[in-house]
């Protein structure tokens, strides 16, 4: 199964290809990371509905099956549509562009609520593991953990309030592209999953495109 991941940057093209690509082989789900844009441009960069129905529509036709992997924070043009609206939104104008040839369930857009970041919060001591990293940065991040209940994907979106510049704020030396990824491989998938039930589902959902391990050719 070859399944089409569009995605807003480098940072979540790697955690595809660090975190989710070697789990989901054995189900013999093979994801391809492609950065939204790829194709009429440079890639990655601003997230819309237009950009990303443009881009999975296209990939429709090239890959088994398609979702996407873009942040709900910062999303262009997205209204007061809530995370789950915004998906259908966009899954209904991706069926529009794709017409007769439209195969109900090959295609699903996903948004991460609230942000990439958000995941990190699955387990805040592993950044207590990284060089260069302040002592202090563990207690104040497990501090935003617990205002909100030790549920991650509700830390929310505000322009001084999400995730990443939470992140930033403790850890000024944090970079994106670098260390997101590092620090969700450390994590590891199952206790981001057991943190984050709508991420959780998401990945169930691309694991039910393949095989369970061991279950046959």
């Amino acid at each position: 199964m070859r399944l089409a991941v569009s995605v807003e940057g480098q940072t979540e093209e790697e955690f595809v290809k660090i975190v989710l690509d070697p789990h989901l082989r054995p189900f013999h789900v093979e994801p391809e990371p492609i950065l939204i844009g790829i194709g009429v441009g440079d890639g990655g960069g601003s997230v819309s509905v237009r950009r990303l129905v443009s881009d999975m529509a296209r990939l429709y036709y090239t890959h088994d099956a398609v979702t996407s992997l873009v942040d709900f924070y910062e999303f262009q043009k997205r209204g007061d549509r809530t995370v789950d609206a915004l998906e259908m939104y966009v899954h209904e104008k991706i069926r529009e562009t794709v017409g007769e040839n439209w195969s109900d369930g090959r295609i699903f857009p996903y948004v991460q609520l609230h942000e990439f970041e958000g995941l990190l919060f699955s387990d805040v001591a592993a950044f207590g593991n990284q060089i260069g990293f302040p002592e202090s940065c563990v207690d104040e991040l497990r501090a935003v953990w617990e205002q909100f209940e030790k549920r991650p994907e509700d830390i929310n979106d505000g322009s001084k309030t999400a995730p990443s510049k939470r992140i930033v704020a403790a850890i000024p030396k944090y970079v994106k592209r670098i260390h997101g990824p590092m620090l969700a491989d450390e994590i590891g998938l199952d206790t981001i999953r057991a943190a984050c039930p709508r991420f959780d589902a998401w990945v169930t959902r691309l694991e039910s495109l393949g095989r369970p391990p061991g279950g046959g050719a």
